[in-house]
């Protein structure tokens, strides 16, 4: 059937089923999607807001923006073009965007479309293999786009970064309440397809910068992972203001620059614990020469092995989006 057939509320119900792939802080999955009117509207989902690691919402709205822009690169591979408003309405601040279609053009962006359902969350330690700078280029034109700014830590900041990843490590291993909320998270019963798997996490090995341990007293079915990031690339994304739009633009920067990253065959995974605490927030602040407000950090490299890494559930398109019919 020709795109032409789809009726738009159809068009729209499946840029949003894509985006169903998008990851998530503790994947929580924290959106809700609602087709009204021949428009997509974008929604958080405050019940599964953590209390704890995001009472202001900070990586929910992050969230939020990984999902919108998966849903922007489904569009735009199927030609359709897509009207966003961010953040439309003061008076409605569960609603983040509203995606009208604006007409048919050439697809677009299908190398990051089809890189949706290979893109995995990688906490296996990377291989020695140097990244390339011209995606490191690539990534960084990808955030800049969308008002967010990429910067690469170099080995004279390497040594702060890794005591800053260690700090908001001890400080979250000594809030019981944090700790809590972890186990929340990751001891999820299967059918509610949500949450961090023991299968995606991987066991304590030796890093250039520690990873936040998602089973501090151990889990079966851990992976080790071979190799000891010894090529991985450590990028921070940040904003010159630290509002809502600004966290929503975050998440589409970083979504950017996760497809592409897997589109150049890399793999990544998101540091966000470096960003939850403000003491470790403030430390990576420091990182950036106090230019702008740190969003997210991101440690990619090269896989160090050709087994691809395991994915993470996923809820049912029926529990998160909604339509007038």
């Amino acid at each position: 059937m020709s795109n032409s057939m789809y009726t738009s509320e159809e068009v729209l119900r499946d840029a949003a089923a894509t985006a169903l792939l998008a990851p998530s802080i503790f994947n929580t999955q924290p959106w809700r999607w609602e087709v009204r009117d021949s428009a997509l509207e974008l929604r958080t989902d405050r019940s599964r807001q953590l209390a704890v690691t995001d009472p202001m919402g900070r990586m929910l709205t992050i969230s939020c923006g990984l999902a919108l822009h998966h849903a922007l690169v489904a569009l735009a591979a199927e030609g359709r073009r897509a009207s966003v408003e961010r953040l439309p309405d003061e008076s409605d601040r569960g609603l983040l965007a509203r995606i009208t279609l604006a007409g048919v053009t050439e697809p677009a962006d299908v190398r990051l479309r089809d890189a949706i359902s290979r893109r995995h969350t990688d906490r296996r330690p990377f291989a020695e293999t140097a990244v390339p700078d011209d995606v490191i280029d690539r990534l960084r034109t990808g955030a800049e786009a969308r008002g967010v700014y990429l910067a690469e830590l170099h080995a004279d900041s390497l040594v702060r970064f890794q005591v800053t990843a260690a700090r908001a490590g001890e400080l979250d291993a000594d809030d019981p309440a944090y700790q809590a909320e972890l186990a929340e998270w990751t001891h999820r019963p299967a059918d509610t397809r949500d949450g961090v798997t023991p299968a995606t996490a991987v066991a304590p090995t030796p890093r250039k910068v520690p990873l936040r341990s998602f089973f501090p007293a151990g889990a079966e079915g851990l992976l080790p992972g071979p190799g000891h990031d010894g090529g991985a690339r450590y990028l921070v994304l940040w904003t010159t203001d630290d509002t809502p739009a600004d966290w929503l633009a975050a998440g589409e920067a970083m979504s950017a620059v996760l497809l592409e990253t897997t589109a150049s065959g890399l793999a990544a995974s998101p540091m966000t614990d470096v960003v939850e605490v403000p003491a470790s927030r403030a430390l990576l602040h420091r990182l950036l020469d106090n230019l702008g407000n740190a969003q997210a950090a991101l440690r990619i490299g090269v896989p160090a092995t050709d087994e691809a890494a395991p994915p993470t559930p996923r809820r049912a398109a029926g529990d998160v989006i909604d339509t007038d019919r």
